[in-house]
């Protein structure tokens, strides 16, 4: 673990940032708080990767609403509601 202090971090930012990677880094003020620099490791998620609803909807609502919605559409463009 390496100490330094505010000012020597503010002066060394890149370089402690690249050091945090490989080893605990401490920042130090006058006061006494201190406080650690961690690298956070990326997460990789999908886009499509979200949470689902708590709803109380069923299967079977769930489908006539689809069909509702696409009845809606045809009879608006003129052609045939039987999708």
């Amino acid at each position: 673990m390496k100490v330094y202090t505010y000012s020597q971090a503010r002066e060394k930012l890149a370089d402690i940032l690249e050091e945090s990677k490989k080893e605990e880094i401490v920042i130090r003020r006058r006061k006494g708080d201190m406080f650690t620099i961690a690298p956070k490791t990326p997460t990789r998620r999908s886009p499509f990767d979200v949470a689902g609803l708590a709803k109380t909807i069923s299967r079977k609502e769930i489908v006539t609403a689809i069909r509702d919605s696409r009845q809606r559409v045809c009879k608006i463009a003129g052609g045939n509601d039987k999708l």
